[in-house]
Formats: C-alpha cells, sequence, structure tokens
C-alpha cells in the first residue's frame, strides 16, 4: 500500500511539472515585468529591477506557504473533480491574461469557479459536462474550505513578502506637481496537493478523508495555484500599509474558513462563505485606496531634505543600507533641498561620499563610503525632482 502512495506521489509531481499555468505564468511574469520597466523609464530614464524579478518572486516566495497548505489539504483529504480543477485553471488563465493582479485573489478566482461549477452543472450541455470530468460531483463545501486557506495563505504572503521590492513611478497631483508613488504588483506560485475521484487509491481509515466524494478511490495531483496581489501606495511608506493589508486579508481568510466550516453539514454556507469573501475582498481594496488618497503624499517635496523614493539595486546606495522613506540632510557637510544640490556636493569629493540622514525613526544617522572606479556612476538614490519641468533622475 505504501508503495502505490508513493508511486502516485511521484506521478502527482510529473503532473505538477507538465501542467499549462506553470509555463503561463511564465510569460505572463515576463510580460509583468516588461510593463513595469516601462512605467519605471518613464519616471526615470532607468530600470529599477531587471525583467525577470517577478518571474523569480512568483516562483520562490510561494513555495513554503504552498507545502504548509498542502499539508493542510491532505490532513482533511480536501477532494476536487478533475473537471473542476480544469475550470480553477481556465479561470486563473484569463484573470492572469488581464495584467490585473488584484483579480487573481482566491476570493475571486475560486468564486467565479463555484459560479461555473453551478451553471455547468444545471445545463444540459452533455458536450461541456465531458469536457469537465466529474464537475457535477463537486462537493461545494471543498471549494468554500479551499477558499478560506487560501485567502489566509494570501495574507501571510502580502504581510511578509508584498512589500519587497515594489516598483517606485511618478505620478501628477491634481495641482500639477509631481508625486513619488509605490506599486506592489506580485504574483505567487503555491503548489498544492489535491485528492482527485477517478483514481487508484483508497483509503482504509474511517476518518480520513474528511470530504470525499460518493466515498470513490482517488489519486494525487500536484496543482500550482497562483495568487495575485496589487497595491498602490502613495500616503505613506510602503511596508507599513501592504502589512496592515495583509492582517486584514488573514482575518477576511479566517471569517471565511470559520463559515466553510457550516457548509460541511449546510451546503448554502458555502456560497455565503465565498459572498463574504469575494464582498470582504472588494472592501479591504476600497478601504485602502480611500484611506491612502485623503492621506498627505508621503514621497513629495519637503521644505528641507530629499526624501528617498527608491534604491537601485547593486548601487552605493545600497551598500551604504539607505532605505526607502528616509530623508537626506547633507551631502558631504552641506544641506541639500534639490537634486541639484545634491548632485554638486557630491561631485565636491568623487572619491568619498558622506551622507546625514533622517532614518524612518526621525533620528539623525551618518553615512558614509569610499567611491571606486567600475561601481555604478552615480549613487543609485530616486528622487522626485522638483524641478518646474518636474523630470526625475537617479542620482
Amino acid at each position: 500500500m505504501i508503495d502505490n502512495w508513493l508511486l502516485e506521489l511521484l506521478w502527482a509531481v510529473g503532473r505538477f511539472f507538465i501542467h499549462p499555468l506553470f509555463y503561463l505564468f511564465f510569460l505572463l511574469t515576463l510580460a509583468y515585468g516588461s510593463i513595469r520597466i516601462k512605467r519605471e523609464r518613464k519616471s526615470f530614464h532607468i530600470r529599477v529591477h531587471d525583467i525577470y524579478d517577478e518571474m523569480k518572486f512568483t516562483y520562490t516566495k510561494g513555495l513554503i506557504v504552498g507545502a504548509i497548505a498542502s499539508v493542510a489539504l491532505f490532513g482533511i483529504g480536501l477532494s476536487l473533480p478533475f473537471g473542476t480543477i480544469v475550470l480553477l485553471t481556465i479561470v486563473t488563465a484569463v484573470l492572469g491574461l488581464t495584467c490585473r493582479m488584484r483579480w487573481l485573489s482566491p476570493a475571486y478566482s475560486i468564486g467565479i469557479t463555484l459560479m461555473g461549477v453551478v451553471i455547468i452543472s444545471s445545463g444540459q450541455a452533455d458536450t461541456i459536462e465531458a469536457f469537465f470530468v466529474g464537475i457535477n460531483e463537486t462537493n461545494y463545501a471543498s471549494l468554500s474550505l479551499l477558499a478560506g486557506l487560501m485567502i489566509i495563505a494570501e495574507g501571510i504572503l502580502i504581510q511578509r513578502t508584498a512589500h519587497k521590492h515594489t516598483s517606485p513611478f511618478i505620478k501628477t497631483s491634481t495641482r500639477g506637481l509631481p508625486i513619488g508613488t509605490h506599486e506592489a504588483n506580485r504574483t505567487w506560485m503555491l503548489p498544492l496537493l489535491f485528492l482527485v475521484p477517478g483514481g487508484t487509491l483508497t483509503s482504509s481509515l474511517p476518518w480520513w478523508p474528511v470530504l470525499t466524494i460518493n466515498g470513490e478511490t482517488f489519486l494525487f495531483m500536484f496543482v500550482p495555484f497562483f495568487i495575485g496581489f496589487h497595491q498602490r501606495v502613495q500616503g505613506s511608506l510602503p511596508q507599513e500599509s501592504i502589512k496592515v493589508t495583509g492582517k486584514r486579508v488573514i482575518l477576511l481568510g479566517v471569517m471565511t474558513l470559520v463559515v466553510s466550516m457550516v457548509s460541511i453539514w449546510f451546503t448554502v454556507a458555502a456560497f455565503l462563505a465565498l459572498i463574504i469573501a469575494i464582498a470582504g475582498r472588494e472592501f479591504i481594496t476600497i478601504r485602502q485606496r480611500i484611506n491612502d488618497d485623503s492621506a498627505a503624499f508621503f514621497f513629495s517635496k519637503r521644505d528641507k531634505g530629499l526624501m528617498i523614493l527608491g534604491i537601485l539595486p547593486q548601487s552605493p546606495a545600497e551598500k551604504m543600507n539607505l532605505l526607502v522613506g528616509e530623508m537626506v540632510m547633507k551631502v558631504n557637510g552641506e544641506s541639500v533641498k534639490t537634486v541639484e544640490e545634491f548632485y554638486q556636493s557630491l561631485q565636491k569629493n568623487g572619491a568619498f561620499c558622506k551622507l546625514e540622514v533622517i532614518d524612518l525613526n526621525g533620528e539623525i544617522r551618518f553615512v558614509q563610503r569610499a567611491l571606486y572606479d567600475g561601481e555604478h556612476h552615480e549613487l543609485g538614490i530616486l528622487f522626485v525632482q522638483d524641478e518646474k519641468k518636474w523630470e526625475t533622475e537617479a542620482v
């Protein structure tokens, strides 16, 4: 028996690497990176991270959370028919092709899948039902439980990783002034393990699987499940705003999961859980936008000093441990409040740089470093330019 299970797990891994979503998102993440770079070049005439940044992020940052989620799914024996997984794949692909990452939230992808299951199951088209094998046997409680678990996973990923490598760019305020903004456009790939009815495996345990489909035999299937996230931040530090969103999404996931557990006994609760998930996810997005729009612009011209909007990777500024949101007050002993003054003060000593900085805690600190030949020709700091032409540049 153990040999059969191990062999089936190997087959499940093989199915994972031939899943079309696994390769579709290779292309989509490259497209996302290209869109980001065009926006950054428009603002700064230089890109911040390379075109592969989204791809590397997508295929690495969700592995641990995906592994934990797979253990949870295996523990309850959550089953989905092959046709339902196919429908979820199609829904995810279509949402991904919109290039609107926020629609890849599990609240939307699984919610739309549930609606699709209901429509297909209630229809009379035998051809469609033949393509979505077994979709009529979908356990609605399984879909709602999956939604709750994945929304919790989404919140954890947002809180822990979404604030990393946010993309800075410049927008024009209603008064015609340049304003610095950060945007997080992220996707995560989670390898999830499902039980699919119709295989050769059986369970002799009376309490497992908890969720079964007519007591059928089953097989294992690893599926690349993709979660997306988008948030624009202009009224605070990106890290602070995004982490608050992550906490709210985790709370929404817990609420969805609690209601979905009731659906094990009362099927209607599965629909209620996904309505809560979709409405709650929309509410979180709208509330964040309203709060951010009503706040004072964080990355804007100040009376004293220069606010750091972005740091180029592998630049002297990154090696000096400068951070987004810090204020540069002096360069080589001279006060600066414009990019031109910064550049002029920097040129007075081409081999050495000393900065007086107000850190994120409001305390003054000094950073200094020798500048060497062959390094980035500038420090690699992105500011909002305050000239009348409102151009921006890296210095």
